[in-house]
């Protein structure tokens, strides 16, 4: 992955984790999900089912419940490519507000005797379903942000989720109104005219082990893409934004961490 300069390190900053490789309500800026929740979980290693069974399974129950489930905005699953952990698996459900979050379970439980009738075939279809992963698993709550480039359509294909996920320095100089102002600068003169980004969703914490996390997603059609994305970005970046502003926004963050994952096309 080729490095960035600092300026550029400073402004990319991107996501969230929008399930767009299976949107089942037409995201608009002001109607945007509010929040979205993560589970990282991990393959079960005595899974005894191909790839291919897995995809099946899981497109099954999206199709006759999740899509169902009005509760439930979007969903999907993203597969280690560069991350700490090859063995992890990231299931991305999004929300229109707080209460749908406790809504959207019984309703699954609803619309899964409504899907397989027979109590045997609808345990037998949820433990082949659940084996495929390990026991152990981590959820976090994020709450979405406004500048969202959308997917201009579902899915196609499976694709690259850029995920970086930044520490919010919060500076004592700094100010709300600055912040946003710059984001949108960057919103609209970076990511909104770089043709290599098919869609970006930024977030924040709500609920989960660090207050400072901002997180950010980019979603690339190929790992080839990705020096592409980032050459361009500085070439709109230069246009847009000068030294001072450059430097105005590096001070509302401390580091980041930055992961790439295969958005899965059920």
């Amino acid at each position: 992955m080729k490095t960035t300069n600092q300026f550029f390190s400073v402004l990319i900053v991107m996501l969230l984790l929008f399930s767009t490789s299976t949107i089942f309500a037409q995201e608009e800026e002001q109607k945007r999900p509010e929040y979205v929740t993560v589970t990282m979980m991990y393959w079960n290693k005595n899974y005894d089912g191909t790839p291919e069974e897995w995809r099946a399974t899981e497109k099954e129950y999206m199709e006759k419940v999740t899509s169902k489930n009005e509760f439930i905005v979007g969903a999907g699953y993203y597969t280690h490519l560069f991350t700490e952990n090859s063995n992890e698996v990231m299931y991305v459900q999004t929300y229109p507000n707080w209460e749908a979050i406790d809504k959207a379970g019984d309703r699954n439980a609803e619309l899964e005797k409504e899907a397989w009738p027979d109590e045997e075939a609808r345990k037998a279809f949820t433990k082949k379903m659940n084996s495929a992963y390990a026991q152990f698993h981590k959820d976090e709550i994020l709450a979405t942000m406004p500048g969202a480039k959308p997917m201009a359509g579902p899915m196609e294909k499976d694709m690259v989720l850029y995920l970086r996920i930044n520490k919010m320095a919060f500076p004592e100089e700094g100010t709300g109104e600055e912040f946003k102002t710059l984001r949108k600068k960057l919103r609209d003169g970076v990511i909104a005219k770089n043709e290599y980004i098919k869609a970006y969703y930024p977030s924040m914490h709500a609920w989960g082990s660090d207050r400072r996390d901002f997180i950010e997603g980019v979603f690339l059609d190929s790992m080839g893409d990705l020096d592409k994305m980032f050459d361009k970005n500085q070439e709109l970046m230069k246009e847009v934004f000068s030294e001072e502003e450059g430097k105005a926004f590096g001070k509302y963050f401390k580091g980041h961490g930055d992961y790439l994952y295969t958005a899965i096309k059920l």
